[in-house]
């Protein structure tokens, strides 16, 4: 019984966190061509007006804007006026896809207004109206700002219903990032955290956010009266955005909308020091409390030793003397099944020809000698919310991003101790060597704390000792290395304590 749990947790464990180990790495957007027609921009400016490649059904050339500054680069869309997306640079770069983000009207035919180093505007005319799209952006912040500003130029009152689109989210397979996407919304009532492939309306919404592993986008309307919608465009993309109340804009008259943004990493205190209201975006599933206890544990350790390596280990340790005493339990019984096991095997030799009083004789001596025989299972079982809790904290950890410890350049990523120039079967192009000294430990744990049976027994776990540690091994070669190196220092401890252990009399 207590076997058939153990491989049921670690089957468990295998179709929870397999595919992040085996999936593709995430590729950006196609941005080669722009970058390679990038002409050289002046010290002086922070912008580079670029045509973009024309695609095969494209009824024109497309140009973009790019918007540098110290930590990123925004790259506009120009005649939507919008995001089509963001690069951050710090840490290891990355982007955040929103194809049409603040796209806010039906009109493609904008052009850059005014620029400056932490501001641009785009504007569009025609004989009924003028809009005015101004991005506030301030250097090394990661709050914006958006105003437009519509006037109604013709001579009879306008009609105005306004949408603006916080970005399209790609759902496709090849996106990697598929699977960390989200929306939330934020109302008088409370925060709702939804998946983007499904349709949605939301009335009197308060703010509004869509995420990816990394990095969010929070749009706060000042107007109130606003509603929330995602909009399954195909089978692999889907539209996020809030709409305004229509309203009637008399002939001359002007109306001005303004939205609070925050566009930067998921990161608490960041996202606090803005809008306290807003960290709300930083879920972590169903454990989410222990996943944000567990988090604000690793900073307070970052701040006493100034490393994420060591913080991870410190956390890892921590973590196991909480639950020491369930691990104590759980070798304590292995322990004493392990005694026990000769009197079972020689019951199993005497009656094998009738299981019910076989059943019922071991129920006894269980009974006699105070053994429960799943009291190795239990405490495993209570681990579990903190592993899935810490697995989801971590694979979301923006702070890992280009983390070093020891050999490891980057904590979000397999430790990569050697790369080879060709591929390796099994090992890919890198060794790593985490996973590899985790596996070996898990073996040896096995050996150690598990009892000496004979025949079809001896069998079942000889193959489990060699298939579980091989299993995890694969499970965990492609995963980010601060979420090995907290597994391997835990498992390291309870190799520890099980040598001691056995080695009581």
């Amino acid at each position: 019984m207590e076997k058939r749990l153990v491989l049921a947790i670690a089957l468990s464990l295998l179709i929870l966190i397999s595919w992040s180990a085996l999936v593709t790495k995430p590729q950006p957007i196609d941005n080669k061509q722009v970058v390679q027609l990038q002409p050289t921009v002046s010290q002086a400016s922070s912008l580079a007006v670029v045509p973009d490649f024309p695609q095969a059904k494209a009824e024109a050339t497309k140009e973009i804007v790019i918007f540098k500054q110290d930590t990123r680069e925004i790259i506009f869309d120009l005649a939507k006026a919008a995001m089509a997306e963001v690069v951050f640079k710090a840490n290891r770069e990355h982007r955040l896809p929103l194809t049409v983000g603040f796209y806010s009207t039906d009109h493609s035919l904008f052009k850059v207004d005014k620029i400056s180093k932490d501001s641009i505007s785009f504007v569009y005319e025609d004989q009924n109206k003028r809009i005015i799209k101004k991005f506030t952006i301030p250097n090394n912040s990661y709050a914006i700002g958006l105003d437009i500003q519509t006037t109604n130029l013709s001579a009879s009152p306008l009609s105005l219903s306004s949408k603006l689109v916080l970005g399209n989210l790609d759902l496709s397979a090849k996106n990697v990032q598929s699977r960390y996407q989200g929306v939330f919304v934020g109302g008088n009532a409370k925060t709702l955290h939804l998946a983007p492939g499904k349709d949605f309306t939301s009335q009197d919404v308060k703010f509004m956010g869509l995420r990816d592993q990394y990095f969010c986008l929070i749009v706060e309307p000042a107007t109130p009266g606003s509603s929330s919608y995602i909009r399954k465009i195909n089978s692999h993309e889907s539209e996020v955005g809030i709409l305004s109340k229509e309203i009637s804009l008399k002939s001359g008259a002007q109306i001005g909308q303004t939205y609070r943004i925050y566009l930067g990493p998921q990161d608490l205190k960041t996202i606090n020091n803005i809008k306290p209201e807003w960290t709300s975006i930083i879920y972590y599933g169903t454990f989410d409390f222990i996943a944000q206890l567990l988090l604000q544990l690793l900073g307070f350790f970052f701040t006493l030793v100034h490393n994420w390596g060591w913080a991870i280990i410190m956390l890892s340790v921590v973590v196991y003397l909480v639950l020491f005493p369930l691990t104590l339990k759980q070798m304590r019984s292995m322990k004493e099944m392990q005694l026990l096991q000769p009197k079972i095997e020689n019951l199993r030799k005497e009656l094998k020809d009738n299981p019910q009083k076989l059943n019922k004789e071991i129920m006894e001596l269980y009974k006699e000698h105070k053994v429960n025989p799943l009291g190795g299972c239990l405490p495993l079982l209570l681990q579990m919310p903190i592993f899935f809790a810490l697995y989801q904290a971590l694979i979301r950890s923006v702070a890992l991003r280009g983390a070093r410890f020891l050999w490891i350049k980057d904590l979000s990523a397999p430790d990569q101790l050697y790369v080879f120039k060709n591929t390796i079967p099994f090992l890919g192009n890198q060794v790593n060597i985490l996973p590899i000294l985790m596996a070996i430990g898990m073996f040896v744990q096995q050996k150690i704390s598990t009892a000496k049976t004979t025949g079809e027994a001896a069998q079942q776990q000889k193959m489990m000792s060699i298939i579980m540690p091989i299993m995890f091994g694969v499970i965990f070669y492609q995963m980010p290395s601060g979420l090995v190196l907290y597994w391997f220092v835990n498992s390291a401890l309870m190799l520890t304590y099980q040598f001691r252990i056995n080695s009581q009399k």
